[in-house]
């Protein structure tokens, strides 16, 4: 099992069942160091299942006094790979450790 940590639409309710077929279990938490960007998304796929063409984005400030709150899951490695297919080419996936200590993935901006 992994943690993947979700501020944005992997947090909803129907993007987590067309996604990975069932509700993820998590805690809340915070990463410091980032902020939220809005982008535009073009996957029809993406945004039928969102119900949006404006999606978060996290974006690395390096300040500590930023953060994000989201929502850290535990999930296995194959989820890990859908969540990367539901991801569109402006995010790439990063290993980060959360106010909680705990070591997960999330999406940041690709730069």
């Amino acid at each position: 099992m992994v943690k993947l940590f979700s501020y944005g639409t992997l947090q909803l309710e129907r993007v987590q069942k067309e996604t990975f077929g069932r509700l993820l279990i998590g805690s809340k938490d915070k990463l410091a160091g980032y902020c939220i960007s809005k982008i535009k998304i073009t996957d029809p796929k993406v945004i039928e299942s969102s119900g949006t063409e404006n999606h978060p984005i996290l974006k690395y400030t390096g300040n500590k006094s930023d953060f994000v709150e989201g929502t850290l899951y535990e999930i296995s490695t194959e989820e890990l790979i859908q969540a990367d297919n539901y991801e569109v080419d402006d995010y790439k996936r990063a290993e980060l450790i959360f106010e909680s200590k705990q070591t997960g993935f999330a999406y940041v901006k690709n730069e």
